[in-house]
């Protein structure tokens, strides 16, 4: 999660973005993967997470695929991207939290023995703790991961309020009323807190000390919602 406003350089991402006023965009364009793998992260999401980071999840999910589509990326691995996004904050629960590693480490390791179930090879399987360990990344550049470039800006607007007017305003109404933002601010606020208190050497101590907690009372999606 950072500040954002990168060029994209990468054969995947078009040379001219797309304006947010230029796109007719709903809920209903993107289309949540059929797959097994796709609803285990949802069932463990809902069944381990509260309701206040399940919706923060898939808001992420779907901020990172109007993102794909405004900033021009293709050739997406949309099942990955949502079984990532889902599972982006599983580490932060009681039942995945790690003593040692980071949040996102931890909740990877979670995506990895899940897609494993599901039959995922190896490399993609590595791919999903990739993709949700960079979410924390300051910046990753899309010629790297697309994946984790989309869900890394998308978490970025959803928590600090990063490029808030690059999506279209009806579409974040839609995504909002949806999933509502309910109690994010504080309860994010305090379980990454808690992580940096206790694992000071991991990304959540540089977004507390970054002004996390001001971030996310300042987020525009909060008064939008």
């Amino acid at each position: 999660m950072a500040d954002f406003g990168r060029s994209l350089s990468h054969p995947r991402v078009s040379e001219v973005l797309t304006r947010p006023q230029d796109v007719g965009m709903r809920i209903a364009d993107f289309a949540v993967p059929d797959t097994p793998a796709a609803r285990g992260a949802l069932e463990l999401a809902t069944l381990y997470q509260s309701p206040a980071i399940t919706a923060h999840a898939l808001r992420s999910w779907l901020w990172a695929e109007a993102f794909a589509q405004v900033d021009g990326i293709t050739d997406i691995d949309h099942e990955l991207l949502y079984v990532s996004a889902i599972l982006h904050d599983i580490g932060t629960v009681a039942e995945f939290d790690n003593h040692t590693i980071s949040y996102e480490h931890a909740g990877g390791h979670v995506g990895v023995a899940l897609t494993a179930g599901a039959g995922w090879p190896a490399h993609r399987r590595d791919r999903v703790l990739e993709v949700i360990v960079r979410h924390n990344w300051t910046s990753v550049d899309p010629a790297l991961d697309a994946e984790g470039y989309l869900l890394e800006i998308a978490t970025g607007l959803d928590i600090s309020g990063a490029r808030p007017d690059a999506l279209p305003e009806n579409f974040r109404r839609e995504v909002l009323a949806a999933h509502p933002r309910g109690m994010i601010a504080a309860e994010f606020g305090s379980c990454v807190s808690d992580q940096a208190s206790r694992k000071p050497d991991t990304a959540a101590k540089r977004l507390v000390d970054g002004g996390l907690i001001d971030k996310l009372a300042a987020n525009p999606l909060e008064r939008l919602g």
